[in-house]
């Protein structure tokens, strides 16, 4: 085998150095892969791949059943020593969180490399502990990156986190602070909005909250467009005001009903009632 500069006892138990890979060290390579059938079709070290057949081959192997007390950058270098020699590497990935840990995934960048590694090394004695291997569920996303079907995944994780810091952030209620706004005096709370007194339809509207630069002419062009209208009449020293009639009371209610609240500048609002009658 090709185990690169890491010193082989980090691999596995010495046992294993010394009855297996010390021989077969100079073999060719030819005589290595063959070695590497025979071994792994030993009773020991069978494999039942009736699990990873629903799983096609892609560029990525999962690797578990790693030894969990092993150092993650020690892990990867390992990883990376006894995988290279089934071709380009383009990433490992090993954790040490709880969920994650003892187990590791290796990013090839071809197919048939991923394929000969998961192979040649199903249940090879890493850290005394037969690893167990099968080709990753997806593309990583290094992979999907560089064929253009990457998808950002939403991060659930981090979503709920977030949430549960939240709720904990929002306050409980006491008994007291709930009794104290029970018992809150009337004239502290704040008041409801006002309800619009709404005058009985007739043909004359009523126009308040005008600015006091608006024209006649500005009134014009906005009730112009509603069919009926009859006059506009402003009434001296009050910009604020002006009366709309229309031909009916239908008219002038079509007219309001598209009006009332209408934003005659960006911060003025225009409230169009009926008129008094």
């Amino acid at each position: 085998f090709k185990f690169g500069s890491l010193p082989l006892p980090a691999l596995g138990p010495a046992n294993f150095e010394k009855s297996y890979c010390e021989p077969h060290r100079n073999f060719p390579v030819h005589s290595r892969s063959s070695f590497i059938d025979c071994y792994f079709r030993s009773k020991e070290h069978s494999v039942n791949c009736t699990a990873m057949a629903d799983i096609r081959p892609n560029h990525t192997i999962y690797i578990n059943n790693l030894n969990e007390k092993t150092k993650k950058d020690e892990l990867k270098k390992a990883l990376y020593a006894i995988f290279s020699q089934f071709g380009q590497i383009i990433d490992i990935m090993a954790f040490k969180t709880l969920r994650m840990r003892g187990q590791a995934h290796v990013i090839f960048k071809e197919i048939s490399s991923a394929t000969n590694a998961l192979r040649a090394m199903q249940g090879f004695p890493f850290y005394d502990k037969p690893m167990r291997i099968q080709f990753a569920r997806e593309d990583s996303d290094v992979i999907a990156k560089a064929k253009g079907t990457y998808v950002d995944r939403p991060k659930k994780h981090l979503l709920a986190k977030q949430a549960a810091g939240e709720k904990r952030k929002k306050p409980v209620p006491s008994r007291e602070s709930k009794k104290a706004r029970v018992d809150k005096p009337a004239q502290n709370r704040p008041a409801a909005p006002a309800v619009e007194k709404v005058n009985p339809p007739n043909k004359i509207l009523f126009c308040t909250n005008l600015p006091e630069e608006t024209t006649e002419q500005m009134l014009s062009l906005l009730f112009n467009p509603y069919p009926g209208l009859k006059d506009i009449r402003r009434i001296p020293n009050r910009p604020d005001i002006a009366f709309v009639e229309f031909e009916s009371e239908g008219e002038a209610t079509v007219a309001r009903n598209a009006l009332n609240n209408f934003k005659i500048t960006p911060s003025q609002v225009m409230h169009v009632n009926y008129a008094n009658k």
